[in-house]
């Protein structure tokens, strides 16, 4: 039995919640790389070159790569053999958050109410997933989501019969109506299985996946490929003017699910995908 102090997760989520802001992955620098030299439209090239100059001038001056600095997705993993003391862990979670935003000067976005609007001015409370793992450590990602793509997003509710081309036929048609509103290049998550809420996180959970590392499952791999290719046809293109890179990559998480479903859920973000992991 391990024991951790909560003033740790306080510690590592404050600044994951900064690096985040600041620096996209490398995974995601070599796709905008790949993506600016591979654009055959005018103005898109031009969006391209913009989007690489706005990370550069953010990683020298430490600012924000964008002004929406998000809500706080938190994946909070969990050794059964790791014993937390200190405060409530979601209080420290959430602390966390509050120090990055404040200390970091983040845009604070989150309001109290969905209808009485009062911002929090910290932005917290964050959006926790837990999940309890083998071990005596402790898995944490920070994924701030921005909301000009997360409102672009969606659940479709399909039918077994529906299949694979009912599933790409739909995650287009997210695509189609997103338009340039989600700030292309996006990166699509696709959650598929489960029931109502969970191909929704599984969607969430896609995007913090690595856009270089295809599904282990052969035809979802597939799929994939096939998704980004189509998706790329659409010609809305980088800020929505046009050219063949309006998506990055896309990827797909499953889950079983009931016979007489097949759940499905889009979750699209912008150029912006942030996410940092560590283990303490």
């Amino acid at each position: 039995m391990r024991t951790i102090h909560t003033d740790e997760i306080i510690k590592n989520i404050k600044e994951m919640c900064i690096e985040a802001n600041l620096e996209l992955s490398e995974d995601m620098k070599r796709k905008l790389k790949n993506a600016k030299e591979q654009e055959t439209g005018r103005l898109g090239a031009q969006i391209l070159n913009q989007l690489e100059e706005n990370m550069g001038i953010a990683k020298e001056e430490s600012i924000p790569i964008c002004q929406d600095t998000g809500m706080a997705v938190v994946f909070f993993k969990i050794g059964q053999d790791v014993h937390i003391e200190g405060m409530n862990v979601t209080d420290a979670i959430n602390e966390g958050v509050r120090q990055g935003y404040v200390e970091g000067y983040l845009r604070k976005s989150v309001v109290k109410d969905p209808i009485e609007r009062e911002n929090t001015k910290d932005n917290t409370p964050a959006v926790i997933h837990y999940d309890m793992i083998p071990g005596e450590q402790i898995e944490i990602t920070v994924a701030p989501k921005g909301f000009g793509s997360e409102n672009m997003s969606r659940v479709f509710m399909l039918k077994p019969a529906d299949g694979l081309e009912g599933v790409k036929a739909s995650v287009l048609q997210a695509v189609k109506d997103a338009g340039p509103n989600a700030c292309p290049p996006m990166v699509v998550g696709v959650g598929m299985g489960g029931t109502f809420e969970k191909c929704a996180f599984l969607a969430k959970k896609a995007l913090s996946r690595n856009t270089e590392e295809p599904s282990s499952i052969p035809y979802v791999a597939q799929l994939e490929r096939e998704l980004l290719e189509e998706i790329n046809q659409l010609g809305i293109g980088p800020g929505g003017l046009g050219g063949n890179t309006t998506a990055l990559a896309v990827n797909v998480e499953t889950y079983p699910t009931h016979i007489a479903g097949l759940p499905l859920a889009v979750n699209i973000c912008c150029h912006v995908n942030r996410h940092v992991s560590r283990t303490i």
